[in-house]
């Protein structure tokens, strides 16, 4: 009895990754380095949780695999910081230069957080509660990372237009 019990909640968990999997790529993709694949990020994210006991038992699965991957994004965001540093000692300066679309830059200079609650907001249009839920934090905390991200945003944006025109 216990096999099949095993084997249901095996076979629930693969339609739930299944169902969820589109959404947290996309989510991934803005909320992650550029240099991380989405999809190894999403992928991370169900085999920690599938590890620590399984995605059946969760009351609220979406919530916890998105803020897995807010953590997992920040790893990776810290771990190319340094690596990007120490290349910075001993590449010459101008051998890198990314080539990433404008807007895209200024994104990505926003944290793996900030970038998740501006998206689950304007993008998937989720409550500021819900956005609260998904990165445990409070909704005052959560209004106000989107109020710092956009304020960040326009100065970024405002800055690169200043250097275009000069």
């Amino acid at each position: 009895m216990a096999k099949r019990t095993r084997e249901g909640i095996e076979e629930r968990e693969r339609a739930l990754i299944a169902e969820l999997y589109p959404s947290l790529r996309r989510f991934a993709a803005v909320v992650g380095p550029i240099e991380v694949d989405p999809d190894d990020l999403v992928q991370e994210a169900f085999v920690q949780n599938l590890v620590r006991g399984g995605l059946a038992q969760l009351d609220t699965p979406t919530a916890y695999l998105r803020r897995t991957i807010v953590n997992l994004a920040s790893n990776h965001r810290r771990r190319l910081g340094r690596r990007h540093r120490a290349l910075q000692r001993v590449i010459v300066p101008d051998s890198y230069q990314p080539s990433y679309p404008s807007d895209v830059a200024e994104l990505l200079r926003l944290s793996p957080r900030t970038r998740a609650v501006l998206y689950l907001v304007s993008v998937e249009g989720q409550s500021y509660a819900e956005v609260a839920e998904v990165l445990d934090c409070s909704e005052p905390a959560a209004r106000a990372t989107a109020s710092r991200g956009r304020r960040r945003l326009r100065a970024l944006l405002v800055e690169e237009a200043r250097n275009e025109s000069a």
